[in-house]
C-alpha cells in the first residue's frame, strides 16, 4: 500500500514515504530537499538527466529544481527527505547568496546519518529545540563533504515572469499579459520559459498554486480557503494537483499535520 506521511517541526517538513506504483507528475519545490533511499531504486528525470538512487543514496534538490519520480521495479522503494527553505538553510550554512548542489545523489555515511537523525526525532515528536540542534548538526555535516556550491544565474526576464504568475495565482494564467510586459510573442516566451526552467509556463502556474495551497494548509487548517485563495475550482481540482505533487489529498496532508 503506497504512503505518504509529512510532520513539520524546527520551521523543516519531513516525509517518510513507501510506495511501489505511483508516479510523481514533474514538479518542482521552492526548498531545498534532502532524502535517503531506504529500500528499493528511485529513479528520477532532473534537469532532463536520468538519476537513479539506489539503498543509502543521498538525493538532493535544488529549490525550483523540476523532477519526476517513480520506483524502478515493483517491489517499490522506501525513503524519507527533509523540505528547508532557502532562507533557513543559508542562514545555517552561514551563506549569505543562494547556492546550489553540484552533485543530485551522493553516497556520504555523516550526510546520510544526518537526515535519518533528524527525520526520526521529528516523527517521534522530540522536542523542538532537540529538532533545531539536528538540523544544524545536519547542516555541519554537509558543510563538511566534498561537494562544491555554485552559484544561480538567475534569466533576469524569467525571474520577472516568475514573478508575475507568483502574483495571480488566485486566477488564470493570462500569458498575453506576460509576454506583452516582456516584449515577446508567446511562443517565443513559451520556449524561453521551458529552457530556463525545465517546465512549462502552465506547469509552473500549477505547481506554484499547489505549493501556495499546502503553505495555507500548514498556517489555517483551512482546506476550503486554501481551494478559494488559489483559484482551484472545487476540491477535488485541489486534491488532483496535489496528490500528483504530494502523494496525498490536500485533506489527508492536512490532517497529518494537525
Amino acid at each position: 500500500m503506497d504512503k505518504f506521511v509529512y510532520k513539520k517541526s524546527a520551521g523543516v517538513t519531513a516525509l517518510s514515504a513507501s510506495f511501489s506504483d505511483f508516479e510523481y507528475k514533474k514538479h518542482s519545490h521552492e526548498e531545498y530537499a534532502l532524502g535517503v533511499t531506504l529500500r528499493g531504486v528511485q529513479q528520477y528525470n532532473l534537469d532532463g538527466s536520468f538519476q537513479s538512487s539506489y539503498r543509502n543514496g543521498v538525493m538532493l534538490f535544488n529549490p525550483e529544481q523540476v523532477h519526476d519520480g517513480r520506483a524502478q521495479d515493483k517491489t517499490g522503494i522506501d525513503y524519507v527527505i527533509v523540505y528547508i527553505h532557502p532562507k533557513l538553510f543559508l542562514e545555517m550554512l552561514e551563506k549569505k547568496d543562494v547556492v546550489m548542489f553540484s552533485s543530485p545523489i551522493v553516497y556520504n555515511r555523516r550526510l546520510q546519518q544526518g537526515i535519518l537523525n533528524l527525520v526520526h526525532a521529528i516523527f517521534s515528536n522530540k522536542a523542538e529545540s532537540l529538532c533545531s540542534e539536528l538540523l544544524l548538526a545536519l547542516a555541519d555535516n554537509f558543510s563538511q563533504t566534498e561537494m562544491s556550491y555554485v552559484f544561480k544565474k538567475n534569466n533576469a526576464l524569467m525571474k520577472k515572469a516568475k514573478e508575475m504568475i507568483y502574483f495571480s495565482l488566485d486566477h488564470v494564467l493570462r500569458l498575453d499579459d506576460i509576454c506583452k510586459e516582456l516584449d515577446m510573442s508567446k511562443f517565443q516566451f513559451i520556449r524561453a520559459f521551458k529552457a530556463d526552467s525545465g517546465i512549462s509556463p502552465y506547469q509552473f502556474f500549477l505547481n506554484c498554486k499547489v505549493e501556495h495551497a499546502k503553505q495555507l494548509i500548514e498556517k489555517n487548517k483551512d482546506i476550503y480557503a486554501a481551494v478559494t485563495e488559489c483559484g482551484f475550482v472545487d476540491l477535488s481540482h485541489l486534491n488532483r494537483h496535489f496528490k500528483s505533487v504530494y502523494g496525498i489529498t490536500a485533506f489527508e496532508y492536512r490532517s497529518g499535520i494537525s
